[in-house]
């Protein structure tokens, strides 16, 4: 009876450590969408800053053509990216058009003064900071969880019931940060 008793209670224990693993692994599954979700929201304010900024631009630099349609096209790219890396490039892509368009915007003093103009780039470099905030969070949670699904023994558990690791988002760190970065002024 007591060699039964003592199979029961470690097959008990076994089984009680590996529901915990699995929930730690659901659970990291679940911070790190939620963090993307994070991502996405300040992704999408941004996306809906830059028609705003765009018509602002037009209307003192018209004939910037070029450098309207590149910022429009990069946001559409950006608007229709699936997946982390695809997102990842797209929001690259797009940080540099608007590194280019406020950049031109130097060549327009009445477009520099304008509050309307000053006010969206201020929001848009507030949603920046957030976007890398949100960024390093998921990137955080991505980390954590990708080592629960690689290490032993939760990586048993993990590839048991299907989890896998998860891509980082990674943005081209020069490109991102052009919108951020104050103008030289050179006298």
């Amino acid at each position: 009876m007591i060699p039964t008793i003592v199979i029961v209670v470690i097959a008990l224990a076994v089984v009680a450590w590996a529901v915990g693993l699995y929930n730690r692994l659901a659970g990291g599954r679940v911070r790190a969408d939620e963090a993307w979700s994070d991502i996405d929201v300040q992704m999408k304010r941004r996306h809906d800053l830059i028609p705003q900024i765009v018509e602002t631009v037009k209307g003192y630099a018209g004939h910037e053509k070029e450098a309207l349609e590149r910022v429009i096209q990069a946001r559409s790219a950006a608007v229709g990216a699936t997946g982390v890396a695809e997102r990842a490039q797209a929001e690259s892509f797009l940080g540099q058009a608007l590194g280019k368009l406020f950049a031109l915007a130097e060549a327009y003093p009445d477009l520099k003064a304008n509050q309307n103009f000053l006010h969206l780039q201020e929001a848009l470099v507030e949603t920046e900071e957030r976007i890398g905030s949100s960024r390093r969070f998921y990137n955080g949670n991505v980390r954590d969880y990708n080592l629960l699904t690689v290490t032993f023994p939760s990586n048993v558990i993990a590839g048991s019931f299907g989890f896998t690791k998860r891509e980082f988002f990674e943005l081209d760190d020069a490109e991102a940060l052009a919108v951020r970065q104050p103008v030289a002024v050179k006298f």
